[in-house]
């Protein structure tokens, strides 16, 4: 059994050293006062502000959209839907740089929604409004994906129960089941939101990389580093993963929670 356990975990080790030695190398890459006055920079707070901002309007967008989606295709079968469902994880798949070429074909200036919309003085391309539309699409689908299991866990015999209670359908939903897919929704909202903050590949692609206009955290990562200035791409790196270490850990709080309220511990 020893023999066993000690053969299993060198794959774990060397996972555990490569990802210890990629954080450290960036969490001691500049001395602690060059990090502090690198982090209060104008352009590393505009990247953080910009990021912020825009991966919450989209994470609500990917909310209002991927909720009542994954409540339907979790509770309903009508014909098509194994293609829909299929159709819906593609963004998931999709190399970023392809999703943002189709975005670009899309809203740009010639496409079939840029068109329109730039006929009534809405450019979408090389603007705030392309970093929300490329966050959105590729947020989208987590959360329709992890909202759909959180609405499977759920029994329908409760919606059953609030029918015969007189609830209407659409209350049934909001009161009963909305609240009973809370915690699964939530892990699904923070899974969302840490892809919309770190979506670099559609944003270069729909918004362009423009300091101090489409400036997001990866982006200025991206700009600082072609440029040559080390220091701001490494402190902005640092931001992204303290954020990244946040959501995650938000994540395990949220399961554990879950576990807690289903009685297995």
């Amino acid at each position: 059994m020893f023999y066993i356990f000690g053969l299993f975990s060198l794959p774990l080790l060397l996972i555990l050293l490569t990802i210890t030695g990629v954080l450290g190398s960036l969490l001691t890459y500049l001395a602690p006062s060059v990090l502090l006055n690198t982090l209060l920079m104008e352009e590393t707070r505009f990247a953080l502000q910009l990021t912020l901002e825009t991966s919450l309007i989209s994470l609500l967008i990917s909310l209002i959209l991927g909720v009542p989606t994954a409540y339907l295709l979790a509770r309903h079968n009508f014909p098509g839907k194994l293609l829909i469902e299929t159709l819906l994880d593609v963004p998931l798949v999709t190399p970023p740089l392809v999703a943002g070429v189709g975005l670009l074909f899309l809203v740009g200036h010639n496409g079939v929604l840029g068109e329109p919309l730039n006929s009534i003085g809405i450019d979408i391309l090389f603007s705030p409004i392309g970093i929300i539309v490329a966050q959105s699409y590729v947020a989208t689908s987590i959360i329709v994906r992890t909202s759909k299991a959180a609405f499977v866990d759920i029994a329908i015999d409760y919606s059953h129960m609030a029918w015969t209670l007189g609830l209407a359908p659409v209350w049934s939903f909001l009161l009963v089941e909305l609240p009973m897919a809370a915690r699964g929704i939530a892990v699904a909202a923070v899974l969302g939101w840490a892809r919309a903050i770190g979506e670099f590949g559609a944003t270069l692609m729909v918004a362009g990389a423009t300091r101090l206009h489409t400036e997001t955290l990866p982006m200025a990562i991206y700009l600082n580093i072609a440029s040559g200035n080390s220091d701001l791409a490494v402190a902005c790196a640092v931001i992204l993963l303290g954020l990244a270490f946040v959501l995650l850990f938000s994540t395990r709080i949220i399961g554990k929670l879950c576990i807690k309220e289903m009685g297995y511990v």
